[in-house]
């Protein structure tokens, strides 16, 4: 398609519908809570609103009328601006990700939206807020067969068609969540917790208006005396929490869905709104499996790709995340499937004894800084005076409890291509990564480090932002092991 197409229609439908939905509230406050009022400055603050939808539905459509864009061979070319015009033009070899959302608006007109994203700033990336499915699978397939030279069959007839696309299915599913995943997710996520809220919003609203605690102080006192119904309110409401809960973990992560090509990782996820996303294999600089406290005690892990692209934040930024509640085990197996390029160790080297000793001397500001709150402000709980050096040593002890689990979770290893780091005391992080994708490395040492024979060593990967990785307090021998083998990535890489 050489051509300058205009983007698809209901992309003013589209952006009228954002503009309604961030719009809700003062529509609300001037014409639904003041409906009868008679106030100046609701009468203005209406003239103005209303001043302020018309420019803004002007503007969504000269955008829609003025936004045009072109698939070349080679790239896209994009041309934007109302007053001032701009061409930009995006090559295919830029793309790193390709992500896809559908929300209730695409679901229901049945289209999609699909955001190329560049390894560069977020601007140069593409977005089509709304496109046909199978216009957007057409597009997805041509920028991946980009390399075999093929000459373009896209036209603007075929993104402005509704016939689905037969585009070969290639892909090997590696992953979809049991229902006893969605039990164990909805514990982990304590999405079960949402409903507490919600309850206390609703709670604060109605006093408000109605003024709840006045009238309920009788039963409230009834309440407390009966203890009987206190439990039975305290196991409805827990049921209902989880319930509810696991309702929204379903909704969430149900239709949750890992799979893979040749070239590329998909993602799938969500029921309601869907979102889908895929990552080209060799586009991957660094693997990092997370565990919080929480996971830790069920066994389960989370698994991020580190890409070079430019995630834009939010929702985006979530899918490239592996499904969060994976088995340990599991986790590890599915990213030397997904990537057979990268190997997982399990025995890595541990830090020397003198790393747990400076660990345990180095000062907390953080202790330091809440202490002399608590001695200032000086809170009593429970008629105890000493209620702020009770908390303080509590604190200490879980700072020093925290240092002694890093030190005992952390590890290291260097072996082939692949070095490996392993940090974090409640909540552990593994980061592993290939010698090819670390762009630079860096050794540090303070004045202590340099006295024990220890110091710090840093690596720095391609993403948007850039993506460090630290490891504190390793042996002195280990740095010129690291130096060394990073010096032999000049035979892996020819330029940068």
């Amino acid at each position: 398609m050489k051509q300058l197409n205009r983007y698809h229609p209901l992309s003013i439908v589209f952006d009228i519908w954002k503009t309604a939905k961030n719009s809700f509230f003062a529509i609300f406050y001037l014409y639904i809570l003041n409906f009868s009022s008679d106030s100046t400055f609701i009468y203005y603050a209406r003239m103005i609103f209303l001043f302020l939808m018309g420019i803004t539905l002007i503007t969504i459509f000269l955008k829609w009328y003025t936004y045009k864009y072109s698939v070349k061979e080679t790239s896209f070319e994009l041309y934007h601006g109302i007053i001032k015009k701009t061409k930009k033009t995006v090559p295919f070899s830029k793309i790193q990700n390709v992500n896809r959302h559908t929300s209730l608006f695409h679901r229901l007109f049945k289209v999609t939206s699909i955001h190329f994203e560049t390894g560069t700033a977020e601007d140069s990336s593409v977005k089509f807020p709304v496109i046909t499915i199978a216009a957007a699978d057409q597009l997805e397939e041509y920028i991946t067969e980009k390399g075999e030279k093929k000459e373009s069959n896209i036209s603007s007839e075929d993104l402005d068609s509704s016939e689905k696309s037969d585009l070969p299915n290639r892909k090997t599913v590696h992953f979809q969540p049991r229902r006893k995943d969605i039990v164990k997710a909805s514990f982990t996520s304590l999405s079960f917790l949402v409903l507490i809220p919600i309850l206390g919003s609703i709670y604060s609203k109605m006093n408000q208006v109605l003024d709840l605690e006045e009238r309920a102080e009788g039963y409230l006192s009834y309440l407390l005396d009966a203890w009987w119904m206190i439990i039975i309110f305290v196991l409805i409401l827990g049921c209902v929490s989880l319930l509810i809960g696991m309702v929204w973990t379903f909704l969430k992560y149900g239709k949750y869905e890992i799979s893979s090509d040749e070239e590329r990782i998909y993602i799938k996820k969500g029921i309601m709104e869907t979102t889908e996303f895929s990552i080209l294999k060799s586009r991957v600089q660094a693997v990092e499996v997370s565990q919080t406290f929480m996971k830790r005690l069920l066994g389960l892990a989370e698994v991020k790709l580190t890409s070079a692209g430019s995630f834009s934040g939010g929702e985006e930024l979530e899918v490239n995340t592996l499904y969060p509640f994976l088995p340990l085990t599991r986790a590890y197996e599915l990213i030397t499937e997904l990537l057979p390029t990268y190997e997982v160790a399990s025995n890595l080297h541990s830090l020397p004894k003198k790393s747990l000793g400076i660990r345990l001397l180095k000062p907390s500001w953080f202790w330091a800084i809440a202490t002399g709150a608590l001695f200032y402000f000086h809170p009593v709980f429970f008629h105890v005076e000493m209620t702020w050096l009770i908390l303080s040593i509590l604190l200490l002890a879980l700072i020093v409890l925290a240092r002694v689990l890093d030190y005992y979770h952390t590890g290291y290893l260097v072996q082939g291509q692949f070095i490996q780091f392993k940090t974090g005391g409640f909540t552990t992080t593994t980061f592993l990564s290939r010698r090819d994708k670390i762009i630079e490395v860096g050794v540090s040492r303070n004045l202590i480090q340099q006295f024990l024979g220890l110091a710090t060593v840093t690596t720095v990967n391609r993403a948007q932002p850039v993506y460090h990785n630290t490891l504190t307090d390793v042996p002195l021998n280990f740095t010129t092991l690291f130096y060394s083998w990073y010096m032999e990535r000049e035979k892996e890489v020819e330029h940068e």
